[in-house]
């Protein structure tokens, strides 16, 4: 089921299985990805790591990352473009920016139980059955729908990776450091750089990553630029020099010297391995 607006807005709710998992490929600009296991032992390749992901499990992905499939059961795939719905703009309604999407090295994966389940099957539901809504307030009604689906999978992953609920500051500063990362991550390394963009001491995100999750602003950064480099290693034939000139690195040694530090083999090795 497909949506298109006459603004080239795109939403999109499909079920995936063996039959017709090459769709799960398809890209186009500025597309968001949610998609949702509903079987288990599905296997995917997201930037060249290994995945297997199990049933009521789901993963937010954005158009930077590169996803290609092993093994797919059944899933429910959740596309939508920019012009749809842009959750940056509308960051204040759904909260998800540096959360869900633009925002971690690692892919967002959710974990559905109990309560939280029945909420999003029935979301997913409405959604679905508001596709054969021919009408005016059709554009209105699917992004209702798609906020409500969005806003549940940002609490569920908040509860699951947060050591204690976050305040409102500290929520709002966790999620704005990880999207300036997204958005600099190849011009600035340290948390110094982070902190005065937020006019906040290093001290105060320092605290604030330790108080809600396990890693520290400065992995958060260099995680960031290690994914970078995996995925032009793998993905791309450009020199090893150039990629570490593209990340923002002074030398192919310092560049060579931090991706090995982070992966234990030098940036050849790696590729040679792939």
């Amino acid at each position: 089921m497909i949506y298109t607006g006459k603004q080239n807005e795109y939403f999109e709710i499909q079920s995936i299985d063996s039959s017709n998992c090459k769709h799960l490929l398809e890209s186009q600009p500025e597309v968001l990805k949610l998609i949702w296991f509903t079987s288990d032992n599905n296997k995917l390749l997201i930037d060249g790591i290994p995945y297997t992901f199990n049933k009521n499990e789901l993963l937010s992905l954005s158009q930077l990352n590169k996803l290609e499939y092993e093994k797919i059961n059944s899933i429910n795939l959740l596309r939508f473009n920019r012009q749809f719905y842009c959750i940056l703009d509308h960051d204040s309604e759904v909260s998800c920016k540096g959360v869900l999407y633009y925002g971690a090295a690692t892919p967002p994966i959710i974990k559905a139980a109990d309560k939280e389940l029945e909420i999003l099957e029935t979301a997913w539901k409405m959604a679905v059955l508001e596709f054969e809504m021919k009408d005016d307030l059709q554009l209105e009604m699917l992004q209702m729908m798609l906020k409500r689906i969005l806003i549940l999978c940002t609490r569920i992953f908040k509860r699951q990776k947060f050591h204690e609920s976050p305040t409102p500051k500290q929520n709002d500063l966790f999620r704005e450091f990880n999207y300036l990362v997204e958005t600099h991550f190849r011009e600035k390394h340290t948390v110094a750089e982070y902190s005065e963009m937020l006019f906040k001491a290093p001290k105060t995100i320092s605290n604030t990553f330790k108080k809600l999750c396990e890693k520290t602003p400065l992995q958060v950064i260099q995680e960031r630029i290690v994914l970078e480099a995996r995925r032009m290693l793998y993905y791309t034939d450009k020199d090893v020099s150039e990629i570490g000139y593209e990340l923002g690195f002074q030398d192919i040694q310092s560049f060579s010297r931090f991706f090995k530090k982070q992966e234990g083999l030098s940036p050849t090795d790696f590729r040679e391995k792939k």
